[in-house]
């Protein structure tokens, strides 16, 4: 082997890869090396090696890169929630948009060149949704923060830098009326005790808080007292969800909402537009970049007053409303049935009329749509889960033949991979990266194709 494991090599970093980190060979075998920047020289040792690549630990920057800054974060190195910060953020933006030219040169036969990242003018504090686990150290005390990268320790979290600070407060002041009344922590080795996770919802616009406590328990000791302190000393905290998880699982949220305060809901704006939030519906994490590629996606689409929109993967409704205004009828797709009826109720607070919702997978729903009730679409924008779309709905857009077909993703890679389906029929004609989640290693895109042969 070229490369051996615990052995200490000096490298040349030649690129960054998807996650932001560094990517060195050594006689064309790759090394993958976290915190590394591209141009630096570095002293690594090998960690683990594969057949084809092996990763390294930082030992030393022999020679920094002018990208490189102090990370601005005391538990920076051990959260996993940020990859980039130490990487100054005009070249954060660079490196995505190279992630998803990368992806395009090796996935699609037209190697377009992908537009600038549109990146936040103030990237900072952008979160509107905080979720805390919550559980014991090692000396048995309880604490609340974030898990340790690829761990369930977890890092005690004074300041979030790109958490909403107001929902911060929030968090904290709910995590010390729980120690200051011992009320029990949930421990994951022996599934007893009540607090796993505080969960802090806010509407940037408005300023409206939710809070869910998710707990391994039916009641919690001092559950009133609790809403009364909280309730006083934020009075734009407009309800209170207790939401109850006994399974032995990582996923947060279990299936029963108790409602402590409030009606459940916190409500949020959008451009012009007002939506309503419950504490299991799906809501764009950085409203503000939202916007921004909301409003890409409908000036790709081109939409006029003729046209019929099938908005897939519809959520809450978010993408329809925004394009409603400007089209004659729109169709909203999604499989979460909760997320469809707050659709339907969003719909009625903006008072948008022509549109309407179906519960349902998109596989199968789309579909229906098409061949049982016999709309023809003229419009299609695509918001898919990470997973991307699956082949039958790829080959019902193909048979549509619809001229205006606008796909937003959250994941890049995928995104390729389902375009490069379509090749044959539509043509890339621009993609625009979003900065949506500053100084991690994510990045939104909203794609524009057009239809060969459509004149």
């Amino acid at each position: 082997m070229l490369v051996e494991k615990n052995k200490e090599y000096k490298v040349n970093i030649i690129d960054n890869g998807y996650e932001g980190e560094g990517i060195a060979k050594i006689e064309d075998f790759t090394i993958f090396i976290k915190g590394a920047i591209k141009g630096e020289t570095c002293k690594i040792v090998i960690t683990k090696v594969n057949k084809s690549f092996a990763f390294g630990k930082l030992l030393e920057v022999i020679q920094a890169s002018e990208s490189r800054t102090e990370p601005d974060c005391a538990t920076y190195k051990r959260c996993g929630g940020c990859s980039l910060r130490h990487i100054k953020y005009e070249e954060t933006l660079k490196i995505k948009k190279d992630m998803v030219q990368n992806l395009i040169n090796k996935g699609l036969e037209n190697k377009i060149t992908v537009n600038d990242v549109i990146g936040m003018e103030t990237p900072y504090n952008y979160r509107n949704k905080l979720q805390y686990p919550v559980g014991a150290n090692k000396e048995g005390k309880p604490v609340m923060g974030v898990f340790a990268n690829r761990t369930h320790e977890i890092i005690p979290i004074q300041e979030c830098l790109i958490q909403n600070k107001e929902a911060e407060k929030v968090a904290k002041e709910i995590f010390n009326f729980i120690k200051e009344n011992h009320i029990s922590i949930y421990n994951e080795a022996t599934r007893k005790g009540a607090i796993r996770h505080i969960i802090v919802k806010i509407g940037v616009r408005t300023n409206e808080i939710m809070c869910i406590i998710v707990t391994n328990e039916e009641n919690i000791k001092c559950e009133t007292e609790l809403v009364k302190h909280i309730t006083q000393k934020y009075e734009n905290v407009k309800t209170i969800i207790k939401n109850i998880n006994d399974k032995n699982t990582n996923v947060i949220l279990g299936e029963k909402d108790v409602i402590l305060y409030g009606d459940g809901f916190i409500y949020d704006k959008l451009g012009k537009y007002t939506f309503k939030i419950s504490a299991k519906s799906f809501y764009q994490t950085n409203p503000i970049q939202t916007e921004v590629l909301y409003q890409k996606a409908i000036d790709y689409a081109k939409l006029d007053k003729n046209d019929i929109l099938c908005d897939l993967y519809c959520g809450i409704g978010t993408i329809g409303i925004f394009a409603s205004n400007k089209v004659k009828k729109v169709y909203g797709i999604e499989i979460v049935e909760e997320a469809v009826e707050t659709a339907k109720e969003n719909a009625k607070i903006n008072n948008v009329d022509n549109i309407e919702f179906i519960a349902g997978d998109v596989e199968k729903a789309f579909k229906e749509l098409v061949e049982e009730k016999n709309v023809k679409p003229t419009a299609i924008i695509v918001d898919p889960p990470r997973r991307g779309l699956d082949e039958t709905t790829i080959n019902k857009i193909l048979e549509l033949g619809v001229e205006k077909l606008v796909y937003v993703s959250c994941n890049p890679a995928t995104m390729v991979r389902d375009i490069r389906m379509m090749e044959a029929n539509y043509e890339v004609k621009e993609i625009q990266p979003v900065d949506m989640f500053p100084f991690t290693s994510h990045v939104e895109v909203c794609a524009l194709l057009e239809l060969k042969n459509c004149q």
